[in-house]
């Protein structure tokens, strides 16, 4: 299962772009709740945005197992009024050595709308963070809400939005720049071995769409990726034109990276990793602004921050990346449904489209052959694109029977052909930006309307889309906080994301519920009932990481997490304490730490796991693009899904 992905932006060594980088400040704000005593023996982690009527609602104690052991509970409302009371669950396993033990808090039988706190009375003090109880769409839509506010922070070009962070037009060079021949990368892909990059004598407008993390790179698989999110969502919250319009803004940017004329895919805008001789985006730290004005010309080593390179997929007419032709396709062919009823000259337009780069996929593609995904590779390393042919194969079908286009048979074989080949393979995953196979199988799953075809019904995919639950469950079953995702790797969080949405999905398509509980924990663990007990979305609950590694909100937001925020912003969250040794800096970086309400962070690490809030860290704190719109469809699946009763 590929898990493992390069971070956007690498332990970085400060190169000059002298007056235009604004200067740094030091900042170390911690963050605290003002409405009533913390106890620093125990501590109580809960779902910090709320939980669903209908769920099943758990929320966690942790402490020293002789401060636990007669320690009761009771729920205050806003008045303080006791609403419901009892005892702690059992232990559920033993964290670390100042929290061995961890209990469990029933919350499931509390169900009238309201907001409300935990107090621990008996043998253990303590109170947590607020939470409320209220309906799946009044809790996740305003979340949805905030994910789109980030990717609306996060646009380039001319048409941004200013925003609380105050966003002005950018890279705009971008309208006409040079395309180079591939780039040649050392093997751990951290040094350009290219003495200068080649121009192949190209140029093109890839001006527009969104930058991919805290930095200010663009790429067509991580776009792709979600653009398709959005589109998949917006199925059901129509109503949520915001939404839409983000959906329009990364498919016109995804338009451009795709010629028809010369049948050429565009794949990257920007480069991450150079030497001496060509500079980087991950060699400064600045505004994206900036770049603009920088008076730099053509062998100067900052030249490529101004005028920077894009690359190909592969060369004109040439067979294009398997994975990338397939999820391209996916979210051209998504577009074209979404115009099918109203705009149908248009959904032929973005069919026809999708039906182009499909056809170029390299479905020879040799084993050993990595993938193209990004340059250098190493920042998203790729083993599956079966399941990227099958995601393309199925949404050219269902676009091409609302619009009554004869190839709905073709493509649907196709997309089971290919659905057969991920399910006899051995780099299966669960949904994030590596694995689009649970999006596939669920739409294939509707094309096939009950039929058979290279093998393949809607069993063989449902029963694939279980495989993916339930190794979340059996990790779950086996970690103190539920947790469903592996923690001490990258990408904890939109693999948790990912594994809601999955969930959403299976009962969504099958009406079985038996994933709902599950679910509704794994949302819980992402949003503050977890060890460290801080949410993973920025501005959500009341513990939420407040210095991001992103220059944007480095430079120009709060660090006291008021006012002007990344709001919306998905982090990494948690990851292998070993992998934390050594944090980002830039003599422009404005320093930024915060501290947990109560004591430091390594007080709450265990299990190999570490988290830290601080501007330096990439590997828990650096927000991205893929993260944001996991979670985004995970939360509209959620609130279109409504308060699902689970089986318990």
């Amino acid at each position: 299962m590929n898990t493992l992905r390069k971070p956007r932006l690498l332990v970085g060594t400060a190169a000059g772009l002298g007056t235009l980088l604004l200067a740094a400040t030091v900042h170390g704000l911690p963050f605290g709740d003002d409405n009533g005593p913390a106890s620093t023996e125990v501590a109580i982690r809960v779902d910090q945005v709320g939980y669903v009527r209908g769920e099943a609602k758990q929320a966690y104690v942790i402490g020293p197992s002789a401060a636990l052991a007669g320690a009761r509970f009771k729920v205050v409302d806003a008045e303080n009024d006791v609403v419901t009371a009892g005892r702690l669950g059992a232990s559920t396993g033993r964290w670390n050595a100042k929290y061995p033990s961890v209990r469990t808090v029933d919350l499931t039988t509390l169900d009238t709308p309201g907001t409300y706190r935990i107090v621990l009375t008996g043998t253990a003090a303590g109170r947590s963070p607020a939470f409320r109880i209220a309906g799946a769409r009044e809790l996740m839509t305003p979340l949805v809400r905030d994910n789109v506010r980030f990717l609306q922070a996060q646009r380039d070009g001319s048409d941004v939005l200013p925003g609380a962070l105050r966003r002005g037009p950018s890279h705009l060079a971008d309208q006409d720049a040079t395309v180079y021949a591939d780039p040649d990368y050392d093997e751990e892909g951290d040094e350009l071995l290219d003495e200068q990059l080649t121009p192949t004598g190209d140029r093109v407008d890839v001006s527009g769409g969104w930058f991919d993390a805290g930095d200010f790179l663009k790429f067509t698989g991580t776009t792709s990726y979600s653009v398709a999110e959005l589109l998949l969502a917006q199925r059901g919250l129509p109503g949520l034109t915001e939404l839409s319009a983000e959906a329009s803004h990364g498919l016109a940017w995804l338009d451009r990276m795709w010629d028809e004329e010369s049948e050429t895919l565009y794949a990257q805008v920007g480069i991450g990793a150079g030497n001496d001789a060509v500079l980087t985006d991950h060699d400064v730290w600045r505004l994206p602004e900036a770049d603009d004005r920088l008076d730099a010309s053509p062998g100067d080593p900052d030249y490529t921050i101004k005028h920077r390179p894009v690359f190909r997929a592969a060369a004109p007419g040439e067979p294009i990346s398997p994975n990338l032709a397939g999820r391209v396709a996916a979210a051209f062919a998504l577009a074209a449904q979404r115009a099918a009823a109203t705009e149908p000259e248009e959904a032929q337009d973005w069919l026809d489209k999708a039906a182009a780069v499909y056809d170029l996929a390299d479905t020879g593609h040799e084993p050993d052959e990595q993938l193209v995904t990004a340059f250098p590779g190493a920042f998203y390393p790729e083993d599956s694109w079966q399941d990227d042919m099958e995601f393309g194969g199925a949404e050219l079908a269902l676009a091409a029977r609302e619009l009554g286009d004869d190839r709905e048979g073709d493509w649907a074989d196709a997309a089971a052909g290919w659905a057969g080949d991920y399910l006899d393979s051995d780099v299966k995953g669960t949904l994030n930006v590596a694995d689009v196979s649970a999006l596939a199988h669920v739409d294939l799953a509707t094309v096939l309307d009950g039929t058979r075809t290279n093998g393949i019904g809607a069993e063989e995919l449902y029963a694939d889309l279980r495989r993916q639950l339930d190794d979340g469950v059996a990790r779950a079953g086996h970690d103190p906080f539920g947790a469903g995702a592996v923690y001490d790797d990258f990408d904890a969080v939109p693999h948790t994301f990912g594994l809601v949405a999955t969930a959403r999905l299976y009962a969504k398509a099958t009406g079985d519920t038996r994933y709902a509980a599950f679910a509704g924990r794994q949302r819980g663990w992402a949003l503050g009932a977890n060890a460290w007990g801080t949410s993973f979305v920025i501005g959500a609950g009341e513990v939420y990481p407040h210095c991001p590694e992103h220059q944007l909100a480095n430079l120009r937001g709060s660090r006291d997490g008021t006012g002007a925020i990344l709001r919306g912003a998905v982090v990494n969250g948690p990851n292998a304490a070993a992998r934390l040794r050594e944090l980002n800096g830039f003599p422009t970086m404005k320093k930024c730490t915060a501290a947990p309400p109560t004591g430091a962070w390594t007080d709450f690490d265990g299990k190999g796991a570490r988290y830290v809030d601080d501007v330096g860290a990439w590997q828990t704190v650096e927000p991205a693009l893929d993260f944001t719109t996991t979670a985004l469809l995970a939360f509209a699946l959620t609130a279109q899904g409504g308060s699902e009763q689970p089986s318990l």
